[in-house]
């Protein structure tokens, strides 16, 4: 089945509200305008059910079907833009100073409005469809949030589905694929102490800016020289403070940054081998490490079965060969991984075309994409929630 006639009519109303969105920014948790904005629309859709305050600021519409009873699917979108200032230029760029919509959530949470509308109208399905629009995934796990406060149990969802944006990928295309899609993003802070002093005496002092320096080479052999290539680890360093003086030898310094990996064996031998080698290190050299390691987003995993229906469901909407199914993982981090571990099903990337980067100023949702997000929810949740023959 091709992109739905109705989901083209559409667009127009979905990218109206999806420039809307993109003009009025929010960040983290702090989405009470944004989430206002959805609810109102679900409630004007005609939802059964609109909660709020799900994970804090999260939203959640119910929709049952014409067909009677049955299992209940959940649809996700993430609210929250980023610490960004846009540079687009577009008439629907930023209104607010240091904040953009600059990974497409705008554009996710206008899609999923726009199924949620079709939806509405149609209810040509058996069960009930639960439409998420989920807080601080940049950051905050408003996923995780969304699920300790009980979403799954509360709308009985039996599956979940999310989708992103990809720029590069050509508008009207989607990638996927079973198990690890996305990477866990852990972070680390070392921080090194030495003995400060006099920068003409450097003989006196345990210099933590040499320390750091040393540091900074050797963690990099954890994946050079401790990890099958074949094994997706990614380990930076992102920030080194130190001193306040050009005469002074400072006291400490501090590193920090992120080891992003793909199995959680590597994810525990990452952790404890960067422990150990920034330890040795400043024991070494005369001086102390103290790391503080945050394990963050676990590993976007899609199961199996899930995932195989969201790939045939994107062959209905795209053809065959506009659908990847074994795209190569990505090591950013998403927070849809919490839902993934709370219930079967997966994640899908959609298509934006020949854009700039995410988290990039210059960044735009391309609205293009919008008819074919639209066909992907409704087909997926008709298809997985079939009237009884």
């Amino acid at each position: 089945m091709p992109l739905l006639n109705r989901a083209i009519e559409m667009q127009d109303d979905v990218s109206g509200w999806r420039r809307h969105l993109h003009e009025n920014p929010e960040l983290m948790f702090d989405v009470h305008g944004t989430a206002r904005f959805v609810a109102e629309k679900l409630r004007q859709f005609g939802c059964d059910e609109v909660q709020t305050g799900i994970g804090r600021t999260g939203v959640v519409g119910v929709i049952h079907g014409s067909h009677g009873q049955g299992q209940t699917i959940g649809l996700r979108a993430d609210m929250d833009a980023l610490p960004l200032t846009e540079t687009t230029g577009r008439p629907w760029a930023s209104r607010t100073a240091g904040k953009m919509h600059a990974c497409g959530h705008d554009g996710h949470t206008a899609m999923l409005l726009g199924a949620a509308r079709y939806l509405a109208e149609t209810r040509n399905f058996k069960g009930s469809v639960a439409v998420i629009f989920q807080p601080a995934e940049e950051g905050g796990g408003g996923g995780r949030e969304m699920v300790k406060d009980g979403i799954m149990e509360n709308f009985s969802i039996s599956e979940v589905y999310g989708m992103h944006n990809i720029p590069g990928l050509p508008i009207g295309q989607f990638a996927i694929r079973k198990g690890p899609i996305m990477a866990a993003t852990d972070e680390f802070t070392i921080t090194i102490e030495g003995q400060g002093g006099h920068a003409a005496q450097p003989h006196r002092t345990v210099d933590p800016v040499v320390v750091g320096a040393q540091l900074v080479n050797t963690l990099q052999t954890i994946v050079s020289r401790g990890t099958d290539p074949l094994d997706s680890v990614v380990l930076s360093v992102t920030k080194f403070h130190a001193g306040d003086a050009h005469n002074v030898i400072p006291q400490r310094a501090e590193l920090a940054g992120t080891v992003r990996t793909l199995r959680p064996e590597m994810r525990d031998f990452a952790q404890k081998r960067l422990i150990e080698v920034a330890e040795g290190v400043a024991g070494a050299l005369g001086a102390s490490a103290n790391v503080h390691y945050v394990r963050n987003y676990p590993v976007t995993f899609n199961h199996s079965r899930e995932t195989d229906f969201a790939a045939n469901t994107a062959r209905h909407v795209a053809g065959n060969s506009a659908v990847d199914e074994a795209v190569a993982p990505m090591m950013a981090g998403e927070d849809f991984s919490y839902m993934l571990e709370s219930r079967p099903g997966a994640f899908i990337f959609i298509g934006n075309g020949d854009s700039p980067s995410l988290h990039s100023p210059s960044y735009d949702f391309n609205d293009d994409a919008i008819p074919h997000g639209i066909s992907y929810w409704v087909q997926l949740a008709e298809a997985a929630l079939p009237p009884s023959i």
